[in-house]
């Protein structure tokens, strides 16, 4: 599989937003809010300053992002993982977490949420990535279930 990753940054600003307006347009539509989609450039250029992200390329075509933030001495919670529909279920996802694990080799814990209703993610972040499910909680008007990895 030809999968690459840079890292992003600020003149990616444009590029960020409109992959995950891409990804996130279905999240949008069903809940009628999606902290992934809509971000102005601004809020983009603030969100690369203070969040890693990696730009998710399959066959040299910009498809995805996974961003992070460290929270701690090997606590890592992420933001995003996201590929656009058009590029889902090729294993994209799963090796672009195993980048990720192996760029942020001192995690000893990991955290992120995703939508409770979305079966599709929790197969993915239990199966093919190995998170657990933990406490669900209300972000904003949609009810979400928190992941976690330890090791």
């Amino acid at each position: 599989m030809d999968i690459s990753y840079r890292k992003a940054n600020i003149e990616d600003a444009d590029l960020l937003i409109e992959i995950y307006n891409a990804a996130f347009y279905s999240d949008f539509i069903k809940y009628g809010e999606c902290p992934g989609y809509g971000k102005t450039r601004e809020e983009m250029e603030k969100s690369i300053v203070n969040d890693p992200k990696f730009i998710i390329s399959y066959s040299q075509i910009p498809v995805g992002v996974i961003s992070y933030r460290k929270q701690g001495s090997g606590e890592y919670y992420i933001g995003s993982l996201c590929i656009v529909p058009k590029y889902q279920g090729k294993g994209i996802g799963t090796e672009a977490f195993q980048y990720w694990q192996s760029i942020c080799d001192d995690w000893k814990k990991v955290e992120l949420v995703t939508p409770i209703d979305k079966e599709e993610n929790i197969k993915f972040y239990t199966e093919r990535c190995g998170f657990n499910i933990g406490a669900r909680e209300m972000d904003g008007n949609v009810e979400v279930v928190k992941f976690y990895m330890e090791r």
